[in-house]
């Protein structure tokens, strides 16, 4: 009987060793159990629908089969997706509660809209981007962006182009523009991207820019015509239409630039969750189903995380941020936190 009970002691005290040990490696990594053993919540920062929204849902279902785990997503929208950032950064940081976003977190301290910036995040991935191109009505009399471009000096400040307002898109690349070329456009403010490009074929403004995705059925239609994309190179589906870094070598040092989307998990999480996460969405990206999507919706492949895409997001800051400020739009100075400019950050490579 006393061997028997030896043999029981030791055997509890092996389980209390072993449930110390993990008790410790929990507390460690940050986990409370083998991660994940729940249901992860996803928070879209944007409205359902856009485009946000629908590639978000779209990586989630290939993720959560990879993960062992559903994830529950929710549109958390205001303030250009500072609420749903600033919401998951309150929220745990144990790999429950998943940032889906674009690019408009690195500019949110220079709009003096929030002081939680993807700084605070971990890129888990940036899975896809979009290419911005300067759109004109398909009765416009300009057949090129050099013809946009020469007329605009011409007669400063006469020429229409419909904005999302300040810091989005269109306002983005008008200041680029500006900066580059020294031409400055009539700004008519609109409410998203379908009011503008409605705006622009009624005749109410000259010119805009949305992602190529947003205008390419309607150019293949005839119903508007692309001028030009913003990029080094033109696109593969629009081979005929020329990039303005192709024709204006000064814009060059700009690109690649432009919209892009992710998944973002708050930073204090351990490096564990932060590479089950990586691994499982990594997995997702690489999908035919998730390669198919972004090829019919225009959408280009990034497949960056961690310093990587950091390294991307720190440079599309730099130039979004500085443009905004020589147009002065920005209500704060990028140089008040910390953003340089590019030819600085590039160690004067730009």
């Amino acid at each position: 009987m006393k061997w028997r009970n030896k043999i029981l002691a030791g055997f509890l005290v092996a389980v209390s060793v072993l449930v110390a040990g993990r008790e410790l490696w929990n507390t460690v990594t940050g986990l409370t159990a083998d991660y994940p053993e729940n249901d992860i919540n996803g928070y879209i920062a944007w409205a359902a629908g856009g485009a946000t929204d629908t590639i978000s849902r779209v990586i989630a279902i290939c993720a959560q089969d990879e993960l062992g785990a559903n994830i529950i997503l929710q549109n958390k929208t205001g303030a250009s997706g500072g609420i749903a950032t600033e919401f998951v950064y309150q929220q745990p940081a144990d790999g429950y509660s998943l940032l889906f976003n674009a690019e408009n977190p690195p500019l949110y301290e220079v709009m003096d809209i929030s002081s939680i910036t993807y700084d605070q995040f971990y890129p888990v991935l940036l899975f896809g981007a979009q290419t911005p191109v300067i759109i004109v009505a398909a009765d416009s009399p300009y057949q090129s962006i050099t013809e946009l471009l020469d007329d605009a000096a011409r007669r400063p400040g006469e020429i229409s182009i419909g904005i999302t307002g300040a810091g989005g898109l269109p306002f983005n690349v008008a200041a680029m523009l500006q900066a580059t070329s020294g031409v400055e456009f009539n700004q008519i403010p609109f409410d998203g991207d379908s009011a503008v490009v409605s705006a622009l074929m009624g005749g109410h403004v000259d010119i805009s820019v949305v992602n190529y995705s947003a205008a390419a059925e309607l150019a293949q239609g005839g119903r508007l015509r692309i001028l030009t994309v913003m990029d080094n190179q033109r696109l593969e589906s629009e081979p005929d239409i020329e990039a303005i870094g192709e024709v204006l070598p000064e814009y060059q040092h700009y690109f690649p630039w432009g919209a892009f989307f992710g998944v973002f998990v708050d930073d204090r999480c351990s490096d564990t969750v932060k590479q089950i996460l990586t691994d499982a969405f990594r997995r997702a990206y690489e999908s035919d189903t998730f390669q198919a999507y972004l090829a019919e919706n225009y959408i280009q492949p990034l497949g960056l995380s961690g310093d990587e895409a950091r390294s991307y997001i720190q440079r599309w800051q730099s130039i979004s941020a500085w443009l905004l400020e020589d147009a002065g739009a920005a209500a704060v100075s990028p140089a008040e936190v910390g953003i340089p400019r590019l030819e600085e950050l590039e160690g004067g490579s730009s």
